[in-house]
C-alpha cells in the first residue's frame, strides 16, 4: 500500500491511496473462513459448505467493506502524521475506469489547504473604544423609574395627562373579530391629536381610534394588540378602546424605607448616595456592552484587512457534496458566499490563538464556573455556596455540554478580548449611553 500527497497549489491538493491485494486479502481470507464455519447451507453440514460457494456469495461485499475501512484508516493516519491543515474533508475524485473486480484499486482525493498568512495588528483607521457614562438625564430617568415602581396607585375619575388606563381593544385581525385586554400608558400614545381622544374620558367610555401612528414605538402597539411581528409595523386598522380602569401614580419618596427596600438596611441613606449608586450600577453594565461592541468592531477590522485566499471552488463542491443532503451547484454557491465571513474568522481567530498561545485550562473552566455562580446567588441576595457545596454545583454544570460550550466562548472571547486591547491600536471615545445607542445601533 502506498500514500503520496501532490501540490496543485498552495490551497489545493490531491492524496493518492494505493491498496495492493495484499493489503486487504488476509482479512478477507479470515472473515470467509469465519462464515464457512457458521453458515448453513441445504446439503451440507454445518462448517463443511465449499469455500468456493461461500466466496461466490460473500466475498466481493467483503473485499469491498474491507478496502473502505482500510482506506479510511490510511487516509485519516496520513492527514495527521503529515499534520495537513485542511478545510472540510477530502473529497474522493470519480474514476469512470474503477472496478472492484480489480486486485488492485487507486483512490484520489481532492484536499483543500488552508492558507497561511499573517495576523496583521497595525490598524491604520484606528478601532474606537467606548467609554459609556451615565450622565444626569440618565440618572434622573432611572429614579423616576424607581419612585414610579414603588410608588402607589391612585384611582382616577378621568383620563389625566400622566394616566394610566386598563381596557380592551375591539379590532379585525386576519379576518377575524379580536378583542385584546392591554395596559397602556398616556405617554405611550403619539401625538396631540390622540392625546385629546383619551383625555377627559371615563371609565366605560369607548374611544374609537387608527392604528397608524398610534403608539410611540409599533412594538408598544404589537404587544398591546397581540400582533405579529412583522404585521406590527405599518399595521393600519381602526379599533376602539373601552376603559375599564383608569390610575395614576403617586411616586414613591426618596426615604429610608425605599433605600433599605431597595439596597439593604442602612446601605444607602440619601439621594446623593442612591444617584452615586446608580450611576456606579449602569457604568458596570455598560462596560459590559462596550466590551462587546470593541470585541465585534476588531472582529471586523481583523476580517476587513487579514488578506489571504481560500480553495473557493473545492469548498463549494465540499458543501454540495458533503452534508446529509446534497445541494444544487446554485445553493452551494449561496451557502459559500453566507458562510465565507464566519469561515475566515475562524481561521485568523486560530491563528491568534496559535501565535499567542491562547488556551482554556479545565482550572480556568472551574474558576468560571464559580464566579457566575457566586455572582448569580448575590444577584437574587442568596448565600455563596461554599467547600463541597460549590464543588458539587460546578460539577453539574461542567457535565452539561452545552453549557461548557457556551462558557468556554465567552472565555475564549475575554482572552480575545484582553489581546485585542494591547495589540490593536484604538481611540477611547466617551459618550453617554443615550449617544452610543445612536452611533452604534443606527
Amino acid at each position: 500500500m502506498n500514500i503520496s500527497k501532490q501540490d496543485i497549489d498552495s490551497l489545493n491538493a490531491v492524496i493518492t491511496v494505493d491498496i495492493d491485494k495484499a493489503d486487504y486479502q488476509p482479512k478477507v481470507e479470515k472473515i470467509l473462513k469465519d462464515y464457512r464455519k457458521t453458515a448453513s447451507v441445504p446439503g451440507f453440514r454445518k462448517g463443511q459448505v465449499p469455500m468456493g460457494m461461500i466466496k461466490k456469495q460473500y466475498e466481493k461485499s467483503i473485499i469491498i467493506d474491507e478496502v473502505n475501512k482500510l482506506l479510511q484508516d490510511t487516509l485519516n493516519k496520513f492527514l495527521v502524521e503529515e499534520k495537513l491543515d485542511i478545510l472540510g474533508n477530502p473529497i474522493p475524485k470519480p474514476d469512470d475506469n474503477f472496478s472492484w473486480e480489480n486486485d488492485k484499486f487507486v483512490f484520489d482525493f481532492e484536499l483543500g489547504m488552508a492558507p497561511q498568512f499573517d495576523v496583521d495588528y497595525n490598524t491604520k483607521n484606528k478601532v474606537t473604544f467606548y467609554k459609556i457614562t451615565a450622565d444626569d438625564a440618565f440618572i434622573d430617568e432611572e429614579v423616576q423609574t424607581i419612585r414610579k415602581q414603588y410608588g402607589k396607585l391612585i384611582t382616577q375619575k378621568e383620563v389625566v395627562e400622566d394616566a394610566r388606563m386598563v381596557g380592551t381593544f375591539s379590532f379585525e385581525y386576519k379576518g377575524e373579530e379580536q378583542e385584546k385586554n392591554a395596559t397602556i400608558e398616556l405617554s405611550q400614545i403619539k401625538g396631540k391629536v390622540n392625546h385629546k381622544k383619551f383625555l377627559g374620558k371615563k371609565v366605560g367610555d369607548v374611544i374609537a381610534l387608527k392604528t397608524k401612528n398610534l403608539f410611540t414605538d409599533d412594538h408598544e402597539l404589537m404587544h398591546a394588540l397581540g400582533l405579529d411581528h412583522d404585521d406590527a409595523h405599518g399595521f393600519d386598522v381602526p379599533v376602539s378602546f373601552k376603559i375599564t380602569e383608569i390610575t395614576t401614580t403617586e411616586l414613591a419618596e426618596l426615604n429610608q424605607e425605599l433605600f433599605d427596600k431597595l439596597f439593604g438596611k442602612d446601605k444607602i441613606k440619601s439621594e446623593k448616595e442612591l444617584r452615586e449608586e446608580i450611576k456606579k450600577s449602569a457604568e458596570k453594565q455598560f462596560q459590559n456592552q462596550a466590551d462587546q461592541q470593541f470585541l465585534n468592531a476588531a472582529t471586523d477590522y481583523l476580517i476587513e484587512h487579514t488578506k489571504f485566499d481560500l480553495p473557493a471552488d473545492f469548498l463549494k463542491k465540499w458543501l454540495q457534496i458533503g452534508g446529509e443532503k446534497q445541494l444544487t451547484e446554485e445553493e452551494a454557491i449561496a451557502e459559500y458566499d453566507r458562510s465565507e465571513k464566519g469561515l475566515r474568522y475562524q481561521l485568523i481567530e486560530g491563528q491568534i490563538a496559535k501565535e499567542n498561545d491562547l488556551k482554556l485550562t479545565f482550572e480556568e473552566l472551574r474558576d468560571y464556573a464559580k464566579s457566575l455562580i457566586a455572582s448569580q446567588m448575590a444577584q437574587y441576595g442568596q448565600p455563596i455556596p461554599e467547600g463541597k457545596d460549590m464543588d458539587e454545583i460546578i460539577d453539574r454544570i461542567l457535565a452539561n455540554q452545552e453549557e461548557v460550550k457556551r462558557m468556554q466562548e465567552q472565555l475564549m472571547s475575554q482572552k480575545l478580548l484582553d489581546l485585542y486591547k494591547e495589540k490593536l491600536k484604538y481611540k477611547t471615545k466617551e459618550v453617554t449611553y443615550k449617544d452610543f445607542v445612536a452611533e452604534v445601533y443606527k
